[in-house]
Parts: C-alpha cells; sequence; structure tokens
C-alpha cells in the first residue's frame, strides 16, 4: 500500500470459513497517532497506528489489546496492557492495531497471523480546464 491517510476502513482476520471483519479506524498523521485512543471511554472496532513499533497506556481509560505487526501485515506479538503501563518497543513493526481488552482473542487474532486492511477507494475529481 502507498502512502496511509486517516480514516476509516475494514480489518479482515482469518482465511477461508473462519473470516472476521472488523470496523477500523486508521491514525496516520501525527496528530491522530498522538492522540490514538487517550480520552476514548472504549473502540468500537480496532484502530490501526501506522507508522508505529510501541505503545503507552498512559492516560487511557481502559485496558487494551495491542497487535504488533511487520510490513506485510503478519502479527509479531499480541498483548494486553492495563491503563498506565509502557509497552516494550518491537523491532520489526511498522503498524500497530489497538481494541478494548478481550476483542483480538474473540477474532482469533494471534502471533503469526496475517491479516488484511482494506480502505475505500477516494474519488479523485478531475482537473478543471
Amino acid at each position: 500500500m502507498g502512502k496511509w491517510r486517516d480514516g476509516g476502513g475494514t480489518l479482515t482476520v482469518g482465511a477461508d470459513s473462519e473470516v472476521r471483519e472488523v470496523p477500523l479506524r486508521i491514525a496516520a498523521s501525527y496528530r491522530a497517532r498522538a492522540r490514538g485512543l487517550l480520552g476514548a471511554d472504549g473502540v468500537d472496532g480496532a484502530l490501526l497506528i501506522t507508522p508505529c513499533g510501541s505503545v503507552h497506556t498512559f492516560r487511557m481509560r481502559f485496558t487494551i489489546d495491542v497487535a504488533y505487526l511487520d510490513r506485510r501485515f503478519n502479527v509479531l506479538a499480541v498483548r494486553t496492557m492495563k491503563p498506565g503501563r509502557l509497552g516494550l518497543p518491537r523491532l520489526r513493526a511498522r503498524h500497530v492495531v489497538e481494541s478494548e481488552a478481550g476483542a483480538m482473542d474473540g477474532w482469533g487474532l494471534r502471533p503469526g497471523t496475517r491479516v488484511r486492511v482494506s480502505v475505500p477507494v477516494r474519488e479523485v475529481s478531475p482537473p478543471v480546464r
């Protein structure tokens, strides 16, 4: 995928008969990445932070699941983090997916799983002459 933009999309977990599609919010700008889930009381679906190799839960209001992904969207590690924690940086991680605690287990998201991220195609208006 090319340059990432803030917005929405879909996270697809699994293959064949066990496919889960999860609503996804994408945080790619500096401001959106810095804000993340801070100040939120929960999350509907998941949040993709890109580029990102580590996260913290300082000033968070709830426990979250964190999945570290490499460039090809392979899951490197999944951790549950309580508020006020600092996650260890993952050297090969390029993206991080965050969700409410327990959600990733329900989706079948584990180390070694490959996920897919789909974003809606933005329509480009033709140039004005």
